[in-house]
């Protein structure tokens, strides 16, 4: 199978991004207006007869002082990691950003290695012995993701540090998703703990209400959220990046971000944004009030929101990022444990991988990254 790559018109990529099932909201080509500190380019795989057959979202960032570039593909390029030419996708890549000033290259595979259910996951955290997710036995493993692995080390990829060299804006290598393909409503609810059911009632009781917002509303959703990050102690994005965000993904496509409230009495208490690709939606960022947890708006509006992407017929609900940690101790435990209660699934991604076009610069980079 003889592939060429070239640079293809965002009109091109969007087209080929809406007949797929799905695709990250990383690789949508308003994604890199999303990210105006980055140069962006689209690229495109053709099949000898010339049809559109992969894309990629590439993010370019300029290494300080210096005409070279970090080359970022997140949560892609959108190719099909499974054919067994793998070399034949990527050597045109690299070469491609090579000639664009690239010293080296990152991309996130959306290639899932394992999964683990709720059940797995309460008995692996129930164990002292067990510390992190890879220590209790998966549910489900694709062993095809592991060939994946396999050919990128060959071919000379590098599995990426955590946090390495994306500037910060790396993509969660575990993720928590709630599976709805082929179930009901009813049986999603069922999937909940009691703890999460008996909290979606208790809302319900109190009057709590879940609505949707607008750009207006923008303002109040970063009210919340800045509370939110002085409780957990992160730096927040301003308000003009969640403006920016909802202005050039909804004029992408008109469904792509929601913004939700959970409000009592007239109180917003909790919010958070929702993004869409074709079957796959996220729950994407997430803020609440410190007051008026007893009547559980977080619950609530997850519950609506879950709802919401079932009625668009989207097969699968992502919670996003969590940690791999199963230690009651880690501060990043209550995430997993707030997630698991939906009785979704733990996902592992292959993580991202770094190529050295330039050995050198890549060195320099993470000596730079490391010092920030």
């Amino acid at each position: 199978m003889s592939l060429t790559l070239r640079t293809i018109s965002r009109e091109q990529h969007l087209a080929y991004i809406q007949s797929l099932p799905a695709a990250s909201h990383c690789q949508v080509p308003a994604w890199a207006d999303v990210k105006t500190e980055w140069r962006s380019e689209n690229l495109g795989w053709f099949d000898k007869n010339g049809e559109l057959v992969g894309a990629g979202l590439v993010l370019y960032r300029q290494l300080p002082k210096l005409k070279r570039y970090l080359a970022y593909l997140p949560e892609g390029p959108v190719i099909n990691w499974y054919a067994p030419n793998l070399d034949d996708w990527l050597q045109p890549m690299l070469a491609h950003l090579k000639q664009q000033g690239a010293f080296s290259v990152k991309m996130g595979p959306p290639v899932v290695i394992r999964r683990w259910d709720a059940a797995a996951i309460k008995s692996g955290i129930q164990d002292p012995d067990v510390k992190r997710l890879k220590d209790v036995q998966a549910t489900h493993v694709e062993p095809r993701a592991f060939e994946v692995a396999d050919r990128l080390r060959r071919m000379g990829w590098q599995q990426g540090e955590d946090g390495g060299a994306g500037f910060g804006d790396v993509q969660p290598r575990y993720v928590f998703q709630v599976p709805l393909a082929n179930r009901s409503l009813d049986d999603v609810l069922k999937g909940f703990n009691q703890l999460w059911r008996r909290n979606i009632k208790k809302a319900e009781k109190a009057g709590v209400e879940v609505v949707q917002g607008g750009y207006e509303d923008l303002a109040e959703w970063q009210r919340l959220y800045e509370i939110t990050a002085v409780r957990d102690k992160f730096r927040p994005r301003p308000l003009s990046y969640f403006q920016r965000m909802w202005s050039v993904l909804n004029s992408e496509d008109p469904n792509r971000m929601r913004l939700y409230f959970a409000r009592h009495d007239g109180v917003n208490l909790s919010a958070a944004t929702m993004l869409v690709v074709g079957g796959h939606v996220w729950y994407s960022y997430g803020a609440s009030d410190n007051i008026g947890r007893e009547v559980r708006p977080s619950n609530a509006m997850q519950w609506r929101m879950l709802r919401d992407a079932y009625a668009m017929g989207a097969t699968v609900y992502d919670l996003r990022g969590i940690s791999d940690s199963l230690d009651e101790t880690d501060h990043l435990f209550g995430l997993i444990q707030f997630k698991v209660g939906t009785g979704g699934e733990a996902v592992e991604y292959v993580g991202e991988w770094d190529f050295p076009l330039n050995k050198l610069l890549h060195k320099a980079l993470d000596i730079y990254m490391s010092r920030r």
